[in-house]
């Protein structure tokens, strides 16, 4: 079966109605009638109309004919035939041998445009702080007229806050003020289809201030009377429309919903809108006419409920709750699409509406009610649905589906075509692709075939069938890569089959390395007159011929031949200081761009002291001779060059009827030229003056020649850059380049400004405007193509025909979301999002873009919730794919995407919920060693702050490290998930372990952590320790000092008693008590001994709670020096000698400054009884 797919014309088809006019078709009575009917089939169909629910023959009416191999109608009305006579109900059959296909029904109406009834209107004498409203009513037209409110002049009347025109064309004052007297408001009625405006009778509006008031009455009364009017007073605010405290609103579903509410008071009121029980929809809801208009776009039956409306000012508030019901002509859900079946075959289908009310589905067949229609024992009929078994030949027939309700109808044609087709290919043979590598490559097998065929791709053309996730294969057979590579060059092999044969295609492909500036302009600066060159050398593929483009400021180069342009550099010579800017390098190819920048900073020359070069002297003696309309000869004296040859001479016009005092470019000549044959405009009062000009500058201007004044003229050209823009959804703004002063070549100067729809063959629409700029076309349809021309004309007459060019009215938001959104995820960081393009008329404006937003809902993994951050990727123009880099493994997400154009956006589709799969975990959060003893350590470690997965186990790996650090053997553990510490026990004493610690995850390992820790060492290694105050050469030494003190202080003692003559210093430090004499320098050393007792303490085993933790780190009550601050590792000791060894396993301790050593220093005779 195959659903939805064209079949190739060549093939036996029922008919298929291909274009056909609207269901209500308003038509122009001036114009000939022409009604669509465009089918196609196999054989070609032939046509047939009813009229009013009966046969139209068309033979038996002169004035309709009938489009040959078309079913379109042609009535002619501009040979004698009147529009009223052709209303009616037309609906057009398409018939062939293999069924019938039926247009809508089209009703056909002529337009209608009324002129104004004539009527004698009052003037209107208002007080002012009143409310006023000017009615229009305006002729019932077909189809409504567009109103707006003008002036005599044609000048739009402004409007505001205060003053505005309501949605039935009346304008409405709040409040009314002397300055809105005058007798020229005057409504317009435009009736789009017939291209007229017709004009009701100005309407006149006179204010009574209360000052002019108060004259008056002065003046009519004595001096005794009491007489004034009451000041004006300021009234708190009442609806002037919609009366009443509530209202009705019936709207249908896709429609725009408009409320207004328009209210009197002073001081002027200010409107707000609210929707009880609600918010009002965000992105469809816009507040127009100074917020007094509520538009909703796109309204559905959720938009249903209660609006008020409340206008407020400083006196008091008023308010009107208008009731809103949304009713839903039917639409559809699931339309009924071509059904391609082959004999026997199986088959539905399928018709499903929705609407407000529940419309009623009825099925035809051939154009007749399939009850009365000819049996088929294929066929079923099952409420929406029609079911197809053992189908037949001659079961192929038009079906249609008819969904009606009190709004409207909906009518399809979807047929089912019985044939028996072999797989046929209908893409070309040996199509070529050509891709940038790293890039999308899509290649096509477009096909057909009944029953239909299954579509195979290989590689090559006996290569294997390609299968993969890089791959992506489509339902029309489209075979899409990714991502190419450069290895995916080659040929492929599209094979179609079906029971009834097979069919093959290749197409190439052919992927290109991408084009890349590998050295770019730099920055530089450059004094004047210098050269300067900027280098853009590139790579490419050999294959692809790249061209190089140069930009000054992303313009094009200056026509200079100082600019050389070579195959890789830009050079300027003689660089001046309008070269200053910023240059950039283009390179393309046919499959990709490239570009790179630099800037130019241009300084002044150093000053040359030899010569002076200077400007010149202006030049002087201006004459004026061989006047004539439109030309005349100037003539000149040049002054001092100043060592610089004059290069050219300037020359300006100054045109003292239009711009006095503002002088313009006119022409310039080389430097041996004196005399110069100047074009002249009408209407210009001309004075000259000459500029001489060297590589130096320009010299001052001369003093102006005498004026000459030409004859005015008809103007020669138009306008310049006409556009044609819409500000809003209703209207076109047409702006123009006014002409200046001395292009009008006349007194009058003024537009005429011409419009009309593009493709809809209307007449043009004029209006004569002043000397402006911009005019605005009201009550446009939104964004449809306007033909727009503007032509100058003054006093004597109009300038040539101007050139047409095309704009479009005001964009209006997209109506519609793109659908059939779908997510392919690639990897577990990277997924490709589909959608399908909305229709363009649907986006009613320039198409910019698609913007994909994006977020993560949740991790699969932590099932925690976070802050929404949503990202938002814009894919500009009509691109139908993107891909979402960067997402995160093993998280669900959500998606939508909207279509953009100038206005903004649109709705966003329903969000698409997808999933990541899980990949490699982060490594773990922390790890910890804690616990040490002879033979185990404790770990401790924190699960993955990013898992990207589930958890499925830890693997740890440690080894043991000597004092060398060399490694020993690895030991691998595989460890529970659900585990967060571990024993590890059986390990040596005093030894260094280093450990490798990682997560996994079903798709593989992580990044892993590393720690190092050290087993404590035996206490019984540690008591053997030797005490250096126990050994023998230490208590030897010891004694050896002392007695050459002993010795010292008796020979002190014989030379006193000899009567030996010492300083006073001397004298009493040798009556000093030697326990409190401070120690000498000299006799420093002494310090470090403590006495037995103390060395005693020092050597005692450490304690348990003393020892220096496995991370290292020295807890406060601990020492701050040891012996690791001295070695390697923590079991260095010092031999008799005082080297460092490391052979000992006991650790000793440096014992603090203030531990305990005495706070006296020690004298020589503490130091000896320490050792009694």
């Amino acid at each position: 079966m195959i659903s939805s797919l064209d079949v190739p014309l060549d093939l036996s088809q029922p008919p298929t109605i291909t274009q056909q006019s609207p269901k209500d078709y308003i038509v122009d009575p001036r114009e000939n009638i022409v009604i669509q009917c465009e089918a196609k089939g196999k054989p070609p169909p032939s046509f047939s109309w009813t009229r009013n629910g009966t046969h139209f023959d068309i033979d038996k009416d002169a004035q309709v004919t009938m489009k040959p191999n078309s079913g379109t109608l042609v009535i002619n009305i501009m040979n004698g035939g009147k529009a009223e006579a052709y209303e009616g109900v037309y609906q057009c059959t398409a018939r062939n041998e293999r069924g019938a296909a039926i247009s809508n029904n089209i009703v056909i109406r002529p337009s209608r445009s009324p002129l104004w009834t004539k009527e004698k209107l009052e003037p209107n004498h208002v007080r002012e702080g009143d409310s006023l409203v000017l009615h229009c009513r305006p002729p019932v037209g077909l189809p409504p007229p567009i109103i707006f409110w003008m002036d005599n002049a044609f000048q739009r009347l402004p409007q505001s806050e205060r003053v505005s025109q309501g949605l039935n064309g009346d304008l409405y004052f709040s409040n009314v003020q002397p300055e809105d007297t005058r007798e020229d408001y005057i409504c317009y009625a435009r009736f789009n289809h017939t291209q007229t405006i017709q004009q009701k009778q100005p309407i006149s509006v006179k204010v009574f201030s209360m000052d002019s008031l108060n004259d008056t009455i002065a003046a009519n009364l004595s001096d005794t009377d009491i007489y004034g009017a009451k000041p004006v007073t300021e009234r708190q605010p009442v609806l002037l429309t919609p009366t009443g405290s509530t209202s009705t609103k019936v709207e249908l579903r896709g429609n725009v919903l408009l409320l207004e509410c328009i209210a009197a008071g002073l001081p002027t009121p200010v409107i707000r809108w609210i929707k009880e029980g609600g918010e009002l929809p965000a992105n469809r809801t816009f507040f127009e006419n100074f917020k007094k208009t509520l538009k909703i776009t796109d309204v559905s039956e959720a938009d249903s409920g209660n609006y008020k409306c409340i206008a407020r000012n400083t006196l008091g508030s008023a308010h009107h709750v208008i009731s809103v019901t949304v009713k839903a002509a039917p639409y559809w859900i699931t339309a009924p699409r071509n059904l391609v079946l082959s004999p026997g075959e199986h088959g539905n289908l399928i018709c499903r509406a929705n609407g407000n009310p529940k419309p009623d589905i009825s099925w035809l067949a051939n154009g007749v009610p399939i009850a009365i229609a000819p049996e088929d024992p294929s066929r079923k009929v099952d409420g929406d649905t029609i079911i197809f078994s053992h189908v037949q030949e001659r079961s192929s027939a038009v079906y249609q589906c008819n969904a009606s309700n009190e709004y409207g109808y909906l009518l399809a044609n979807a047929f089912v075509n019985v044939l028996a087709e072999p797989p046929r290919i209908l893409t070309p043979a040996n199509k070529l692709y050509q891709v940038i590598a790293d890039s999308p490559a899509l290649l096509d097998c477009a096909y057909f075939g009944s029953p239909k065929p299954e579509i195979e791709w290989f590689k090559g053309v006996k290569g294997s069938i390609l299968r993969g996730n890089e791959y992506v294969f489509h339902e029309n057979g489209t075979l899409e890569i990714p991502v190419a590579q450069k290895d995916s060059t080659g040929t492929y092999t599209c094979v179609a089959r079906n029971e009834l044969g097979k069919t093959q295609n290749e197409v190439q492909l052919e992927v290109k390395d991408p084009t890349m500036i590998i050295k770019q302009p730099e920055y530089k600066v450059i004094q004047r007159y210098g050269q300067v060159s900027f280098e853009c050398i590139i790579k490419h593929d050999s294959t692809l011929s790249p061209t190089v483009i140069w930009l000054k400021d992303n313009d094009e180069l200056p026509d200079d031949e100082r600019f050389l342009v070579g195959k890789d550099n830009l050079t300027i010579m003689n660089v001046t200081d309008k070269d200053d800017g910023t240059y950039t390098c283009i390179v393309n190819t046919t499959l990709d761009s490239v570009s790179a920048s630099a800037v130019l900073t241009v300084v002044a020359a150093p000053p040359t002291p030899a010569i002076i070069y200077a400007r010149p002297n202006p030049p002087f003696d201006l004459e004026l001779t061989g006047q004539l309309e439109r030309s005349i000869e100037l003539s000149w004296i040049p002054g001092d060059e100043n060592n610089s040859p004059i290069t050219s001479f300037v020359i300006e016009y100054e045109d003292g009827l239009h711009e006095p005092g503002v002088w313009h470019y006119q022409t310039e000549v080389p430097g041996t030229q004196t005399t110069v044959q100047l074009k002249l405009s009408p209407y210009v009062n001309y004075s000259f003056r000459v500029i001489a000009v060297n590589e130096i500058g320009r010299s001052q201007p001369s003093e102006p020649s005498e004026q000459y004044l030409t004859k005015s003229a008809s103007p020669d050209e138009n306008p310049s850059n006409v556009q044609g823009i819409g500000s809003e959804p209703d209207n076109l703004v047409i702006t123009w380049e006014s002409l200046k002063g001395f292009q009008s070549n006349g007194p009058g100067l003024q537009y005429k400004v011409s419009w009309r729809q593009k493709d809809v063959d209307d007449e043009w629409t004029s209006v004569i405007v002043a000397n402006v700029s911009k005019y605005i076309v009201s009550g446009t349809p939104t964004f449809v193509p306007y033909e727009i021309k503007v032509q100058a004309l003054n006093d004597l007459g109009y300038a040539p025909e101007p050139s047409v060019v095309i704009g479009h009215s005001g964009e209006d938001l997209p109506m519609v979301a793109p659908g059939n959104v779908q997510v392919f995820v690639i990897n577990s960081t990277l997924a490709k999002v589909h959608w399908d393009p909305v229709p363009l008329k649907t986006v009613r404006g320039h198409l910019q873009g698609y913007k994909v937003y994006y977020w993560k809902v949740q991790s699969l993994s932590r099932r925690s919730r976070r802050h929404v951050e949503k990202k938002i990727l814009t894919f500009r123009g009509n691109k139908t794919l993107g891909m979402l880099p960067g997402l995160e493994p093993y998280s669900s997400y959500k998606l939508n995407v909207r279509v953009v154009n100038g206005k903004g956006e649109g709705p966003a589709s329903p969000d698409k919920l997808f999933r990541t799969p899980e990949g490699v975990p982060g490594s773990p959060s922390f790890l910890k060693i804690t616990n040490p003893t002879l033979d185990s350590l404790t770990l401790e470690w924190g699960s993955p702050t990013h898992p990207n997965g589930v958890l499925t186990s830890y693997i740890l790996k440690f080894q043991p490290i000597n004092n060398t650090h060399e490694l020993g053997p690895l030991v691998e553990i595989r460890i529970p998930a659900n585990e967060s510490s571990l024993i590890l026990k059986n390990l040596n004493y005093s030894t260094r372990y280093k450990f490798y610690f990682n997560a996994q995850t079903s798709v593989g390992s992580g990044n892993q952590i590393t720690e190092e820790a050290v087993t404590i060492m035996d206490e019984a290694m540690a008591s053997r320790q030797v005490d250096i105050a126990t050994q023998g050469w230490f208590i030897g030494l010891m004694c050896a000092v002392a007695l050459l003190i002993l010795i010292l202080l008796i020979v002190c003692f014989i030379r006193r008693n000899k009567g030996g003559k010492y300083p006073v210093k001397e004298k009493e430090d040798a009556h000093a008590d030697p326990e409190i004499q401070p120690m000498k320098e000299d006799d420093g050393t002494f310090g470090e001994y403590r006495s037995l007792e103390s060395d005693a303490e020092d050597h005692k085993p450490l304690k348990k709670g003393s020892r220096t933790p496995s991370d290292r780190t020295v807890k406060k009550e601990d020492s701050d020096d040891s012996l690791v601050d001295y070695g390697e590792g923590v079991n260095g000791q010092f031999n008799e000698d005082g080297s460092f060894i490391g052979q000992y396993s006991g650790k000793k301790e440096k014992e603090p400054a203030e531990g305990n050593e005495s706070s006296e220093a020690p004298s020589p005779v503490n130091a000896m009884n320490s050792f009694v």
